[in-house]
């Protein structure tokens, strides 16, 4: 049996600890295997309540082998949609999230899934985007049966970046996505055009989970439930937007 590191839990502040389940694994191994496991667990309920389900996925190299473990579960792939919790809005098709999504999940085994991205080759703007994604949510019928975040090291989750002038609006807006323009912003690199989630989109889905590896993510993630601020770090709306319990599932 493989021992945990010491002392892997963060602490978290009591207002938090209520919303937040932290789940420590001891190798990349284990934890994509709960990780996927848990995943497709909620497909399955949702797929047993409604006949469908729907799964939004965050981009970056973290989710890539929790995604290849759900991709490779048996599940009826042409009963589930996937969307994308946000995306950047850029014509290098290689920066984008669906592109990263197609890789790690699509052509791992869920090709027939229907893929909903966020971005066509005529719909480069990001306000269009936002809106066609919030319409597209809106009228898919069923809450979102997942929700797969990550975080970067300035604590954003999905496109909402500490600094970005959207962030606010962001945080208390009615839509399911919105535009947000991150110039300034040094973690959205070269992309600062961006479509993302809301809290308001997060709130309906059955279950929401937060990936992270690594130390120095498991601080930020401390850090940010310390502070407890979602304007200074965005990664406080997966535990504090009121609906599912976060499930955090941590890996050295």
């Amino acid at each position: 049996m493989n021992s945990l590191p010491a002392n892997p839990a963060p602490k978290i502040a009591p207002e938090h600890a209520a919303r937040c389940i932290f789940l420590p694994y001891a190798d990349a191994d284990a934890w994509a295997a709960a990780a996927g496991g848990a995943i497709g667990a909620a497909l399955q309920l949702a797929l047993a309540s409604h006949g469908r389900a729907l799964l939004l996925v965050s981009g970056g190299s973290t989710p890539a082998p929790v995604l290849g473990v759900l991709a490779r579960l048996p599940l009826p792939w042409p009963k589930i949609s996937i969307g994308l919790v946000d995306e950047r809005v850029t014509e290098d098709s290689a920066g984008r999230n669906d592109a990263l999504t197609r890789r790690t999940l699509l052509d791992q085994g869920a090709q027939a899934a229907i893929f909903h991205p966020l971005l066509t080759d005529a719909t480069l703007d990001a306000e269009v985007a936002a809106r066609a994604a919030s319409a597209w949510l809106d009228a898919i019928g069923i809450p979102p049966s997942a929700v797969i975040l990550g975080m970067g090291d300035d604590t954003h989750t999905a496109s909402l970046f500490p600094g970005s002038h959207d962030l606010a609006a962001a945080l208390t807006t009615a839509r399911p996505y919105v535009a947000i323009d991150a110039t300034g912003c040094a973690v959205a690199g070269a992309y600062p055009q961006r479509v993302s989630l809301t809290p308001a989109g997060l709130a309906p889905a059955r279950k929401r989970v937060l990936l992270l590896r690594g130390q120095d993510k498991l601080a930020a993630f401390q850090h940010a439930l310390v502070v407890g601020d979602a304007h200074m770090a965005p990664v406080c709306v997966a535990c504090d937007t009121p609906g599912a319990t976060l499930e955090v599932y941590w890996a050295p």
